[in-house]
């Protein structure tokens, strides 16, 4: 019995809620039509379109400052590959080693340090500041909901009074609703008016607020930056003094035109050929310059010809043949410093079929129209019977409204998957629900 009275309650609210939507919508159809007229409070009006620009701009502050401090993050990781590289590098009998590796470790903490700052003192707080908008908005349409059912009452009353037969039980009755519909939306529209104003002022000292403890933490976080990258330079100074008479790889390399270092080791030969001594290739280039730029000598033609013939032919060259000599020698010695090419072969991505498979899959057990999942991320009390009441925690399919001009800004329309999941119907579970309360998961 119990079970058949809680559904005759629920069917009885029902009923009455659908009622109070076509007893709305027939007022405003008056309204637009001019055949009813409708309570005006320009500066009510104003109210609400101060707040609808405050919400505007704060959830575009919200937006960009989740963006900073992605790329806060993703700075985090990029400078912490650099330092991991270093440290890499930098051979152990290298002076400063010790000091690099605390560097290292101090830039990693201080990046973690602005990065969490930042949540606690400008993120929580400007989540904080948007968390009471949507309860505010959810009260201004209550209100404007609230005002058609007065002036709905106001017109019934009224008709009765002029009507030709007067029937005074009924006109009682009207001026009963009347009196309450007016006493519900005054209500509201008092809080409101009081509310309105105060949160629009509000505005001014959230933005210093959140702005200067920005500003403060970046300029902080500058500074122990700059001390441990001046460090860092110190170490690395120390560290080229030591080695500035030597060749030193982390220098850049000599280029083409530039004579080679004589101690720089040569490279092996793309074909895998052996690697000759520095005295073996400077007398073949002396000998090879000499018989190639004399006047008149002749190139040995076989390994069986005299070698007197050689050094004759080099002798009549002169000096100027010993200078176009020494000119090929430095050129054949830059030459061989050349490294070879080195091949990067890149892998493109592939998609995964079965995930893909799976995600569709998924789709087909979804409410019609379903276009995604989001989570509450605070708890939501429902101020109306077409609202969802949510808990911190709750997954939502969202689906779409079935006349897109009834979804206000800022509202989504959606089913608990719990319920979707237990009941698999739309009309008992569906409602709309603040989309500040949420954060997308799928």
């Amino acid at each position: 019995m119990a079970e058949l009275g809680s559904k005759g309650v629920t069917a009885g609210k029902i009923a009455s809620n659908v009622q109070k939507k076509l007893t709305r919508a027939q007022e405003k159809v008056l309204q637009k039509l001019g055949k009813a007229d409708e309570t005006k409070d320009e500066q009510f009006e104003q109210c609400v379109q101060n707040f609808n620009k405050q919400l505007s701009e704060g959830t575009r502050l919200q937006k960009d400052l989740r963006t900073y401090l992605a790329s806060v993050k993703a700075m985090h990781e990029a400078s912490k590959k650099l330092t991991e590289c270093l440290q890499e590098v930098y051979e152990p009998d290298w002076p400063g080693r010790d000091d690099t590796n605390k560097i290292a470790e101090n830039n990693d903490l201080l990046w973690t340090d602005f990065h969490q700052k930042l949540v606690d003192q400008a993120l929580l707080t400007m989540d904080t500041y948007l968390g009471q908008f949507p309860d505010i908005k959810s009260r201004i349409a209550k209100r404007g909901r609230k005002l058609v059912d007065y002036d709905s009452a106001r017109h019934h009353f009224e008709a009765l009074q002029t009507a030709k037969k007067k029937d005074e039980t009924k006109i009682a009755k009207a001026e009963e609703e009347l009196v309450k519909a007016q006493k519900v939306f005054e209500e509201m529209n008092v809080d409101l008016q009081e509310e309105l104003p105060s949160l629009w002022n509000s505005r001014v000292g959230f933005y210093v607020n959140t702005f200067q403890s920005i500003a403060g933490l970046e300029e902080n976080f500058h500074k122990e930056m700059s001390k441990l990258n001046q460090n860092l330079h110190d170490v690395l100074l120390g560290l080229d003094k030591q080695y500035s008479g030597n060749a030193f790889p982390v220098k850049a390399q000599p280029s083409g035109s530039t004579p080679a270092k004589a101690n720089k080791s040569p490279s092996p030969p793309p074909d895998g050929s052996p690697i000759t001594s520095p005295e073996t290739k400077t007398v073949n280039h002396e000998l090879e310059a000499s018989t190639l730029e004399a006047p008149g000598a002749s190139i040995p033609k076989s390994p069986s010809q005299p070698a007197e013939a050689a050094r004759a032919g080099a002798e009549a060259a002169g000096s100027e043949a010993a200078a176009g000599a020494e000119a090929s020698k430095t050129e054949a010695d830059s030459g061989s410093s050349t490294l070879p090419a080195v091949v990067v072969e890149t892998f493109p991505a592939t998609v995964n079929g079965t995930v893909e498979g799976g995600a569709s899959s998924e789709r087909a057990d979804m409410p019609p129209g379903f276009l995604f999942k989001v989570q509450a991320m605070h708890d939501y009390t429902a101020t109306d019977t077409d609202e969802l009441q949510l808990k911190a925690g709750d997954v939502v399919l969202v689906i779409p409204f079935e006349n897109p001009e009834e979804q206000d800004e800022g509202w989504l329309m959606g089913v608990k998957e719990s319920d979707w999941i237990q009941h698999k119907e739309l009309d008992q579970c569906r409602g709309v629900f603040p989309e500040n309360f949420t954060e997308r998961v799928q």
